[in-house]
């Protein structure tokens, strides 16, 4: 079965987070639909929330502490108090943006590892590699892994063109089967694409040969367009 996630990015408060989660958690009963889903909330609206087992409520980014002094950072100690076990590394925002390194994102994949988290890793080139033709491309993507245990077994693999989150542009279905296809044969784990995924495309981007799900930002932030995307999720 698909896989669907949603990350909200800095989108979203804490009351209107706990009303998405609970209009998501309704429909998934209601339609009785298995497929596991996933919301990433950001830090301020993460909460002990009462879901269906497939709906899991994760984390963005986290530090590889339990606590300390790491100002605006959030650590083990408070996920626990949600009971939050799962968790978004390598997203390219925070690569791209936010300047976490291979080295900064391999210590906290193995910390979280280490713990037992399921992790959704993400990786993705930006457009100067992607013009560099296919061999670059993949290349460019699987030192993205250098440090990453491949191994472990509560990994999903998010792969996601820079060039293609938040623009409106979506990677052509030849693209994405391309990568996928050579993605697949080197990582025995679920793969998802990412990339200006919506209501419009999803359908056609999960009859993709390995692709396994959808990672989604901006299309995934209002409930009835989720709603929609899940449904179609699971009649795959």
């Amino acid at each position: 079965m698909k896989i669907i996630a949603s990350n909200f990015k800095t989108n979203h408060t804490r009351k209107s987070t706990n009303e998405f989660i609970s209009i998501v958690n309704s429909f998934l009963q209601e339609e009785n639909i298995k497929n596991e889903v996933f919301v990433f909330p950001t830090a301020t609206a993460l909460d002990d929330f009462d879901t269906v087992e497939n709906l899991t409520i994760g984390t963005q980014n986290a530090y590889h502490v339990k606590s300390g002094s790491f100002t605006g950072e959030i650590g083990t100690e408070q996920l626990d108090e949600f009971g939050i076990k799962t968790i978004l590394i390598g997203h390219s925002e925070r690569r791209h943006i936010l300047g976490e390194s291979q080295k900064d994102i391999a210590l906290k994949y193995n910390y979280y590892k280490a713990l037992g988290y399921q992790i959704i890793y993400c990786v993705g080139e930006p457009l100067e590699v992607k013009e560099q033709g296919l061999t670059e491309t993949l290349g460019y993507v699987l030192e993205q892994f250098d440090g990453i245990d491949l191994e472990y077994s509560n990994m999903i693999i998010a792969y996601e063109p820079v060039w293609a989150i938040g623009t409106g542009v979506s990677a052509t279905n030849e693209d994405i089967e391309r990568i996928h296809k050579k993605l697949k044969k080197k990582l025995q784990k679920p793969l998802l694409y990412g990339g200006s995924v919506k209501l419009a495309n999803i359908s056609e981007i999960l009859d993709i040969p390995n692709v396994d799900g959808a990672l989604i930002g901006t299309a995934s932030w209002n409930t009835e367009d989720f709603k929609q995307i899940i449904k179609i999720a699971s009649e795959k």
